[in-house]
């Protein structure tokens, strides 16, 4: 495959939708690429909003990718010792909400951000958890659900077969001034050490990434520099693509589609919604911020 890149806006929900229109702006004025939106059905418990999802279904329809992001993308378990609440309490926030979850917790949030993607009959092909924090459990039930991709910060696996696609990330974190300044200093060692070397860089963007001038100027100005030679792509295209042009063709890809006759398999299993919780768009060929 020819070198590529894929945009992927985390986070997406009621309550957010204001700063990642902001985001999807930014991106816009460096060039019209397709996005994966990381959709969150109720995000730190919110209810569902129908003109949020008539506003997604738009973005959908106009050449966006919509995949499921957790189910309420909060924590609420209780860490095993000090090191798991660092990692799931200092480092994420308290937001990685797959990161310690049993198979039937998994499963059960799993399916219930499925029958959402299903009532709103959008097609779904990736599941990406917050933080990136997929716990054994979460793994298992990956194997189950029909979904063709899941990822973490540094790789993308096929599914069910878990192939590993290695894909770099440009990542910024935005909730204190030294750590603005860190991911700026960090992504700009990265594109220094070769990052372009990789297949596919994904830009892993938040809602307030676009917040803060230098943040924002900081991954405008890479995601300019890689489109003078990548192809943008939705993830959930990219693999496919990969998928035919590797020995990976030979391994079907699961999903749902809203035009499916089936009903979800799953459903069939009695498993209720948890209580407590298109075509590449080709890069110009020269991008230019000033």
């Amino acid at each position: 495959m020819e070198p590529s890149l894929c945009v992927v806006l985390h986070d997406v929900a009621p309550s957010t939708w204001a700063a990642c229109q902001r985001v999807i702006d930014a991106v816009g004025e460096v060039a019209p690429v397709p996005l994966t939106l990381l959709a969150v059905p109720r995000y730190h418990g919110s209810p569902r909003n129908p003109e949020f999802e008539a506003t997604l279904t738009q973005r959908q329809e106009c050449g966006d990718e919509l995949a499921l992001h957790g189910y309420t993308h909060q924590d609420d378990g209780t860490p095993s010792g000090p090191i798991d609440r660092l990692r799931r309490q200092w480092y994420t926030a308290g937001e990685g909400e797959f990161a310690a979850l049993s198979c039937e917790a998994a499963t059960q949030r799993l399916v219930a951000g499925v029958r959402w993607f299903q009532a709103n009959r959008w097609p779904l092909y990736g599941f990406v958890a917050p933080a990136w924090l997929l716990s054994p459990g979460t793994w298992q039930a990956l194997s189950v659900v029909p979904l063709s991709y899941t990822s973490t910060l540094r790789k993308i696996y096929t599914l069910p077969h878990r192939q590993a696609i290695t894909s770099p990330s440009v990542c910024y974190s935005t909730r204190a001034g030294w750590r603005r300044l860190a991911s700026v200093c960090w992504n700009s060692a990265l594109y220094q050490a070769g990052q372009d070397s990789q297949l596919l860089v994904r830009f892993e963007l938040h809602p307030h990434d676009a917040d803060h001038f230098w943040v924002r100027r900081s991954w405008q100005r890479l995601l300019a520099w890689h489109l003078q030679y990548r192809r943008a792509y939705t993830v959930a295209e990219f693999v496919r693509q990969w998928q035919e042009t590797s020995c990976a063709a030979t391994l079907p890809a699961t999903y749902w589609h809203p035009q499916d006759d089936a009903s979800l398999p799953l459903a069939q299993n009695n498993i209720s919604t948890p209580t407590a919780i298109k075509a590449p768009i080709a890069a110009p060929a020269s991008t230019s911020l000033g």
